[in-house]
């Protein structure tokens, strides 16, 4: 019988199998974005941070078999259907086939590559913070495309469409999230 694990659970999982600081911060951005996003939209802020900080699970131990592997970790954990498929889902076109349909997963899918972009913008920035960044200064760097040239912009692109949102909203929001963890996630710079 699935059961939804308690924070304090997904976090100790996450550092069972991603030892990585970096990927660790991510998992804590992408958490902290998705909290954001639910309160935002009157869902459930637990379970959509439950999901941002399991989405990359097994990327670091299993990174030819990215969300094949997440399904096995949290079905063997008892983790509710719901958030596994929700997991898996934010891999959709590149290792899953699982389309994002409900709001959360949408969401996941759509702000898992962008943290990725405003991490970066934030920490070319002189103050190397989350705290003083907007919108504009990301929008800028996503053009030039050899700037954090990992991250998928058509992905992000797909997914702010999905949520039927602009790409400067969405940008906002993303960094929204990401202010309320700035220091856990190494972006509170010298502000």
């Amino acid at each position: 019988m699935s059961q939804r694990p308690t924070r304090e659970q997904a976090w100790q999982l996450l550092q069972e199998y991603v030892p990585s600081e970096s990927l660790q911060r991510h998992a804590l951005a992408v958490e902290a974005v998705m909290r954001h996003m639910a309160r935002r939209q009157g869902e459930d802020e637990d379970a959509w941070g439950l999901v941002g900080m399991a989405h990359d699970i097994d990327y670091e131990r299993y990174p030819d078999e990215h969300c094949v592997k997440a399904r096995e970790i949290l079905d063997g954990r008892g983790w509710p259907a719901e958030y596994v498929r929700a997991v898996v889902s934010h891999g959709w076109g590149i290792c899953s086939d699982v389309e994002p349909l409900s709001p959360m997963e949408k969401t996941l899918f759509a702000v898992d590559e962008l943290t990725g972009l405003v991490t970066a913008a934030a920490l070319v920035r002189p103050s190397r913070s989350v705290l003083d960044l907007g919108a504009k200064s990301v929008l800028k760097k996503w053009k030039d495309r050899s700037f954090a040239a990992g991250v998928d912009r058509s992905v992000i692109e797909k997914g702010a469409a999905m949520l039927g949102m602009e790409l400067p909203a969405l940008t906002e929001e993303t960094i929204a999230g990401m202010r309320t963890v700035a220091g856990a996630i190494g972006l509170k710079g010298n502000l």
